[in-house]
């Protein structure tokens, strides 16, 4: 069946629906998430802020964490306050262009959040194999370059997404079962053929993924490799440790994207609609909360640096 010119059958506006099934707990829901939101606002902008401050975190380590810890300020905030006014005023509309704008930013950061974690495992494979060239290998212009082609890579990929989008005619239904406009919740409400749509989301979530973790496995392969070489126990776990912080942001951030990922296209009719929204909505919130807490526990230096401030404040 053929259909006339897309645009004329792009409703203005959408309506996001919230979580399908739990409407009347919208005002309870909203509490763990603003919770959350908050712990990752403060947390991010509190971990940037000290290695902006501190001379002792001007590394590359550190730099790919501030990094990281930007790019799950944006994920959440692209999302979050848009669910949180859906939950608490019941404000569903939304422009069908705001709709592809944020559906550009949460893939975009999606897809970047996964690309700095792969090029954290490198840092550490480069620090812990090859120690004494950490600093000629990693400089500052190496450094700058891989954010830039980090962020090139991840709008050139998700680019497609908003034009796949726009193309398809939305002549039955506008609401969105969703709380915010993820690529395939919108394609899925449309009347053509978004054939193209799953395909090509797919496709771009296993090159990356698998290009991704293919890194991080061959980078901590390796790093295993030499601190298993090492002759004390102890060098060993001190080696190691310094990894145990970003395989813990690896493993809350996969996990629950992945399940969201291919929910969407294989899990539809076994998962419950709604818990996959959660989980659509925990795997975009979760990262940015708790990846502040992971580092600052985890990581020496961090843990020093917050010691010292608080025993300055103390002393005043």
């Amino acid at each position: 069946m053929l259909y006339p010119n897309s645009s004329s059958f792009t409703p203005t506006p959408f309506t996001l629906n919230g979580i399908p099934g739990l409407e009347a707990l919208h005002a309870w829901l909203s509490l763990p998430f603003c919770s959350m939101y908050v712990i990752a606002m403060v947390g991010n902008c509190g971990l940037m802020y000290l290695i902006c401050r501190e001379e002792a975190l001007h590394q590359p380590m550190y730099f790919f964490l501030s990094v990281l810890s930007s790019t799950d300020l944006v994920l959440c905030s692209c999302t979050v306050p848009r669910m949180l006014f859906l939950f608490w005023f019941n404000l569903r509309e939304i422009d069908f262009s705001t709709c592809l704008i944020q559906m550009f930013f949460v893939h975009t950061f999606t897809v970047m959040e996964s690309e700095v974690l792969m090029l954290m495992a490198l840092d550490r494979y480069v620090a812990i194999c090859y120690p004494l060239r950490y600093s000629t290998i990693l400089t500052n212009p190496v450094i700058v370059k891989a954010g830039l082609v980090t962020f090139l890579r991840g709008a050139v990929l998700v680019i497609p997404f908003t034009f796949l989008t726009k193309r398809l005619p939305f002549c039955q239904s506008h609401v969105i079962p969703h709380t915010y406009c993820d690529h395939m919740s919108v394609a899925k409400i449309s009347c053509g053929n978004i054939k193209i749509n799953t395909i090509y989301g797919l496709t771009v979530a296993i090159l990356i993924g698998g290009f991704d973790i293919f890194c991080i496995s061959a980078s901590y392969t390796a790093i295993l490799r030499a601190v298993m070489s090492l002759s004390s126990a102890e060098a060993q776990y001190k080696a190691f440790s310094t990894c145990t912080a970003h395989i813990s942001a690896i493993v809350v951030s996969y996990v629950p994207a992945f399940f969201t990922i291919f929910t969407h296209r294989f899990g539809g009719h076994t998962i419950p609609h709604h818990v996959h929204i959660i989980i659509a909505n925990v795997y975009l919130l979760l990262p940015p909360t708790v990846n502040p807490i992971i580092y600052g526990v985890k990581t020496k230096q961090i843990r020093e640096v917050v010691v010292r401030l608080l025993g300055g404040k103390r002393g005043y």
